[in-house]
């Protein structure tokens, strides 16, 4: 199954991005709002960069599959940004697919991050200096995290065949060299 082998084959990437984020601190409860600031802004650079040219990679069958329409958060976390004063930018980076499963492997970085924001979202509310922080981007599905997730990876293990798995990858490793170093 490629999730599985994306799950093993991106951990060091996973704890890389953790540990530019300070993670550790979230579940402390000494995260703080300069810290949540970084970690919205990476993650918009991130979408800014990728969001668009994975969707435009993707063949209607996978749009239809993964339900794509539902998957936007680029204009989430613009509100995110908006509510915490940071400023919009434009794509400055260079950031490409070479085709639709590099784009399918760069989707799992994105719908990991939603799944690990719900958490975050979660956490964040109960802590002191977050009373007035909309979680949009990190709270995108709500309830539906779960089954949204589930959904992303049954498409995958089902439609990805074990001679694209290295392809996948390849696209997550894009996405995650492009998020740990865009600032």
């Amino acid at each position: 199954m490629v999730s599985e082998y994306l799950k093993q084959n991106t951990a060091e990437f996973h704890d890389a991005a953790e540990k530019l984020f300070s993670s550790d601190k979230i579940f402390s409860k000494t995260f703080t709002l300069e810290d949540y600031k970084k970690i919205i802004n990476t993650n918009y650079l991130m979408l800014l960069h990728s969001e668009n040219k994975i969707f435009k990679s993707l063949s209607d069958k996978f749009s239809e599959k993964l339900q794509l329409n539902q998957r936007v958060k680029l204009p989430l976390i613009e509100k995110d940004l908006a509510s915490l004063a940071l400023e919009n930018q434009t794509a400055s980076h260079d950031f490409e697919l070479a085709n639709e499963h590099e784009a399918l492997g760069a989707m799992y970085v994105i719908e990991g991050s939603t799944l690990g924001g719900n958490v975050i979202a979660k956490q964040l509310s109960k802590t002191e200096g977050f009373d007035d922080v909309t979680f949009n981007f990190f709270g995108c599905y709500q309830e539906n995290t779960g089954p949204m997730w589930k959904n992303f990876k049954e498409v995958l293990d089902t439609e990805v065949t074990e001679e694209n798995y290295n392809e996948v990858l390849s696209g997550a490793k894009k996405l995650y060299t492009f998020l740990l170093n865009v600032n």
